[in-house]
């Protein structure tokens, strides 16, 4: 059974993540120092003695999450569990950076930079109060898909993530997408809820962002990853430093099509994976879109110590 390795995006950030991974390995505490240096602040600092609503900024919780997942997979090959012990790596979002990262496509400094100017473009894209994002819960994307259309009405509205079969999150201009938690809910969605997020990502709104980003990229070093990471945006793996850099840009508009995407490596022989960093949210979709998926997560020193053992 081949393996893959998961990085989560926005909204798994929290107080003390990766603390004890920097405490228990030299190679991890390396990581966050790495970041704070190319970010000329201690950005450890606040990740580990801050407080929530400062970290889940936007330009501060991408760098932040993508420190805390190379932390722990530093603290992975520490005990023996190399990248390449993976077929494919993917992340969610900013996550597609960290697993680049993890696959040595970017350094840990770049990575850091271009999430800061990644978050902050995205950040100023829109100004606070137009956009919106919110989950619908029970619809498949196409049902998503139709209700997105019929609340757009001349605004901003689309399927932004298709996270897992019963999991789509729209994003657009804030009327519209209040719309369409309303014209959800009458489609028979279990829940539709707005998301408390502070701009509409993954949709058109982002297309400064996405020209910010372009500009960002074109001066950044990008060589092959050791393993094929799965893009969010074509849902199958790429290798081609050229490619990698234009779906990045990409990205910033595109939707995350994850649950296509953890499809795409069950259909390769993936049977079990491992989410590398904060939280558990990447592995409760995978178990949602494949019941018979072996998952794990890896986001402490004993989640580490754990997984070296079942490696």
């Amino acid at each position: 059974m081949s393996r893959a390795f998961l990085f989560p995006g926005q909204g798994a950030q929290t107080i003390g993540m990766g603390r004890d991974l920097a405490e228990t390995y030299p190679t991890a505490r390396a990581v966050f120092e790495e970041v704070d240096d190319a970010l000329g602040e201690k950005l450890s600092a606040l990740i580990w003695d801050g407080d929530i609503d400062t970290l889940t900024l936007t330009a501060n919780a991408q760098p932040a999450l993508m420190a805390t997942s190379l932390a722990a997979m530093r603290a992975l090959e520490a005990e023996g569990v190399a990248v390449t012990s993976a077929s494919y790596v993917a992340g969610h979002s900013l996550g597609e950076y960290s697993a680049l990262t993890a696959a040595g496509a970017l350094s840990v400094s770049d990575a850091a930079r271009l999430l800061r100017a990644r978050g902050t473009a995205m950040q100023d894209a829109v100004p606070v109060g137009v956009g919106a994002m919110a989950a619908i819960l029970g619809l498949g994307l196409e049902d998503v898909r139709k209700v997105a259309d019929a609340a757009a009405q001349g605004d901003v509205c689309a399927a932004a993530n298709d996270n897992d079969p019963g999991q789509v999150v729209v994003s657009g201009h804030k009327a519209a997408v209040e719309r369409a938690v309303d014209l959800a809910k009458e489609a028979g969605a279990k829940r539709a809820v707005l998301l408390p997020v502070s701009a509409p990502f993954h949709c058109a709104l982002m297309a400064p962002a996405a020209e910010a980003m372009q500009a960002a990229l074109a001066d950044v070093q990008i060589t092959a990853p050791v393993v094929p990471v799965v893009a969010n945006v074509l849902a199958e793996a790429v290798s081609s430093p050229d490619l990698i850099r234009r779906l990045l840009a990409e990205q910033i508009t595109g939707a995350v099509r994850w649950r296509e995407s953890v499809n795409w490596m069950v259909d390769q022989g993936v049977g079990e994976f491992w989410e590398i960093g904060a939280g558990k949210a990447l592995i409760g979709m995978v178990r949602r879109i494949d019941r018979t998926a072996v998952t794990r997560a890896v986001g402490t020193a004993e989640d580490v110590q754990a997984a070296t053992q079942a490696a």
